[in-house]
């Protein structure tokens, strides 16, 4: 049996990061429940995972479904659902509320009704915003997001550690760096080999030359990082980064892009953005700091411009 147990729950399961957690709980002789409303998961992402007798999945949406019944039972939830489009949020603040905050409230009070003892959320860098200390540590403070997403996100992690200490709910918070790979719908990859697809001659960019500079990691360095965080974590809230050592500039992906489409000559067209960053509410810089998550046992396999490449490599074999 795992640290975390032998019976789990996994929200968000068809999504790009769920899915591939999913596989790997699996492939650990766990038993996985997984819930996702396909509003930006993909039921062929789970193709695998649907032939094992040891997976069960249910369609529901955490913002309005009964969850009371799926729970009995289970030793530990890993709670990945959300709405995973960080640009939205400055055109659609309440996406972010109902798919984030209250989603992971309504979570919380059945894992509460259920007495489930373990409780890990997927979170992200951008709850840190604008930071003066990079590599950024977990203790970094205090955290002010500029982005509807960094602060729903920032506002779930405060009501897990709250829901921990109350109930006596064990819980680890992951804060992600950029995350890359297979299954992935959307991020600067796809929309730079888009572009060049329609165009391979001109390439907009979002920004000032060279862009934002931010760590950028695999999914499978992701997943890997959450269950040896998940297993070994010890006190009643932990908090990890996970990222890769270093990060890449924009221009440095659009260079690897290109190069991996074999194209020649393409013009790169920078339209400004906003404060020297992409788009209203895009943090400008991003490194964190995963030493303490190092100090459990792992590390990312690949750099930044490894994971981007391999990334951009699977977007176009797709």
């Amino acid at each position: 049996m795992t640290g975390f147990g032998r019976d789990v729950l996994v929200t968000g399961a068809a999504g790009f990061i769920g899915s591939h957690l999913v596989d790997s709980l699996l492939a650990r002789r766990v038993n996985v429940i997984g819930l996702d409303n396909l509003s930006s998961g993909k039921e062929e992402f789970l193709k695998e995972a649907l032939l094992n007798d040891r997976f069960q999945f249910h369609r529901l949406d955490l913002t309005e479904d009964d969850l009371s019944d799926i729970l009995k039972g289970v030793d530990a939830v890993f709670h990945l659902a959300a709405n995973p489009d960080v640009r939205s949020g400055a055109l659609d603040t309440r996406s972010h509320f109902d798919q984030n905050i209250l989603a992971t409230y309504r979570l919380l009070e059945a894992c509460r009704e259920a007495k489930t003892p373990r409780f890990i959320f997927a979170s992200t860098s951008t709850v840190y915003g604008e930071v003066d200390i990079m590599p950024t540590p977990e203790d970094y403070g205090p955290l002010l997001p500029i982005s509807m997403y960094g602060a729903s996100k920032l506002a779930c992690e405060a009501l897990v550690s709250a829901y921990s200490h109350q109930y006596g709910m064990r819980s680890v918070m992951f804060r992600f760096a950029n995350v890359v790979g297979p299954r992935s719908t959307h991020n600067v990859l796809h929309d730079f080999v888009h572009k060049l697809r329609q165009d391979p001659k001109r390439l907009e960019i979002l920004g000032a030359e060279p862009g934002t500079s931010k760590s950028y990691i695999h999914v499978s360095d992701t997943v890997n990082g959450i269950l040896v965080g998940a297993e070994k974590a010890s006190d009643m809230v932990e908090v990890f980064n996970i990222g890769s050592r270093d990060w890449t500039f924009v221009k440095d992906i659009a260079d690897i892009v290109v190069g991996k489409m074999g194209l020649q000559g393409t013009e790169f067209r920078w339209t400004g953005g906003v404060n020297g960053g992409g788009w209203v509410g895009d943090v400008r810089k991003m490194l964190l700091s995963t030493k303490k998550l190092e100090k459990l046992g792992w590390a990312p396999d690949l750099t930044s411009s490894e994971a981007v490449e391999l990334a951009t490599m699977d977007i176009l074999s797709e």
